[in-house]
């Protein structure tokens, strides 16, 4: 009997594109009255950016990761459609 081996880089693939598909239907359900609970979340991350100055050159570090409702039910989808295939 075959067994399908699941690929933990396409879990991740799956669990991003859940994550950025579910967060921008968050903001787009913002401009919709009923739908505002879709968009309440949090941020956190770097909200200012942190600059390494090596004199020759220059890094500049910064991230900022907002969650919202939608981007939950969007990761959650993603993970039972993975497990499906």
């Amino acid at each position: 009997m075959a067994t399908k081996e699941k690929n933990f880089w396409v879990l991740l693939i799956f669990l991003l594109s859940g994550l950025v598909i579910g967060g921008l239907l968050g903001e787009l359900a913002n401009r919709v009255s009923w739908l505002w609970w879709l968009s309440y979340g949090e941020s956190f991350g770097l909200s200012t950016p942190v600059t390494l100055d090596l004199s020759v050159l220059a890094i500049t570090f910064s991230c900022m990761i907002r969650i919202n409702v939608a981007s939950i039910i969007g990761m959650v989808l993603a993970i039972i459609w993975y497990r499906k295939i």
